[in-house]
């Protein structure tokens, strides 16, 4: 897996690129694909909700080719969406 950081506009001094690329190797991370509308001529754009080491949860906006990936976004997950993070990890076990 490889990030491009080159277009990071978000940049954030609170949340490290590398807590960032954890949250993609969480295993019990969350990766969802919003409707798409491919008449646009956007990029699909996916969401990750997952933790990095040091238990933060975040939520992050994310563009991938399969192989290389750019974060467009990243944030504290709400308490909404650790809720619903911890709730989908406890129906899969």
């Amino acid at each position: 897996m490889e990030f491009e950081w080159t277009e990071n506009s978000f940049a954030s001094k609170e949340i490290p690129s590398k807590e960032i690329e954890e949250t993609f190797e969480d295993p019990f991370s969350i990766r969802l694909m919003p409707e798409f509308d491919a008449a646009g001529g956007r990029e699909a754009r996916y969401f990750i909700l997952g933790r990095a080491v040091s238990n933060r949860a975040l939520f992050s906006v994310f563009w991938t080719d399969g192989k290389r990936y750019r974060v467009v976004f990243s944030r504290v997950m709400s308490p909404e969406e650790e809720a619903f993070y911890e709730r989908k990890n406890l129906e899969a076990n």
